[in-house]
C-alpha cells in the first residue's frame, strides 16, 4: 500500500514540476520571445536544475509543443465551424473577424514575440505551422467563401495578426472598428 501511495505522489510531483516549467517557458516567451529563452532562463524562472528540465524537455521543440499546447488550453483559438452557418457573406465576415480580433487582443504579447520569433527562428515557424496552420486555414476557407481574388488578398490581410495590431494599437481603432474597416476593404476589392 504505502508503495502504491509513494509513486501516486512522485508522479504528481513530476506533473507539477513540469507544469511548473511549461509556465515558465510560456511566461518567458511572451516577454523576451521564444528566440531568446534559453533552458537556463526556463529552469531559473521554474525553480529547476538544468538536468530536471531536461528530463522533462529533452529538447527545444518538445518544450515549444508544451508551450503551445497550454496557451491554446488557457485561450483556444476561435472555432470557425459555426460561422459556416452564416448564410449571409459580411455577416459570416463580421462575426468571424470580430472572434479572431478578440482573441489577438487576449494574447497580443505572447502572440507580438512568437511571431517575431518565426520570422527567424525555424523551430517556432513549425510550431506555429503545427498548432494555428490548420485553424487558419479553415479561417481562410470559411470566411474567403465566394470571394474573387482581390477580397481572398484582403482577407489575407485582415487575418494578419500584425493588421490588426495596426489598426487597433497604433491606430486607435475599437475592435469593432477594425472588422468594419476589414470589411469595407474586402467587400470594395473588385475584380480587375
Amino acid at each position: 500500500m504505502a508503495r502504491t501511495y509513494t509513486l501516486k505522489r512522485r508522479a504528481e510531483q513530476q506533473a507539477e514540476t513540469r507544469q511548473r516549467i511549461v509556465e515558465a517557458a510560456v511566461d518567458l516567451h511572451g516577454s523576451v520571445g521564444p528566440a531568446r529563452t534559453t533552458f537556463s532562463m526556463v529552469a531559473e524562472r521554474a525553480g529547476v536544475q538544468r538536468h530536471t528540465l531536461y528530463a522533462h524537455f529533452p529538447d527545444e521543440r518538445s518544450l515549444l509543443m508544451a508551450c503551445s499546447a497550454l496557451a491554446l488550453e488557457r485561450d483556444p483559438l476561435p472555432d470557425p465551424k459555426p460561422w459556416r452557418n452564416i448564410e449571409d457573406r459580411q455577416e459570416r465576415l463580421r462575426v468571424g473577424l470580430t472572434a479572431i480580433y478578440g482573441w489577438f487582443e487576449r494574447g497580443a504579447e505572447l502572440a507580438a514575440c512568437i511571431l517575431r520569433d518565426a520570422e527567424i527562428h525555424q523551430p517556432v515557424r513549425e510550431t506555429i505551422a503545427l498548432r494555428m496552420g490548420p485553424t487558419m486555414a479553415a479561417y481562410y476557407e470559411t470566411l474567403g467563401e465566394k470571394l474573387n481574388a482581390k477580397q481572398r488578398a484582403m482577407l489575407d490581410l485582415a487575418l494578419s495578426f500584425y493588421t490588426w495590431r495596426t489598426l487597433v494599437r497604433d491606430g486607435g481603432l475599437t475592435r469593432r472598428g477594425a472588422v468594419e474597416a476589414m470589411l469595407q476593404a474586402i467587400e470594395g476589392a473588385t475584380k480587375s
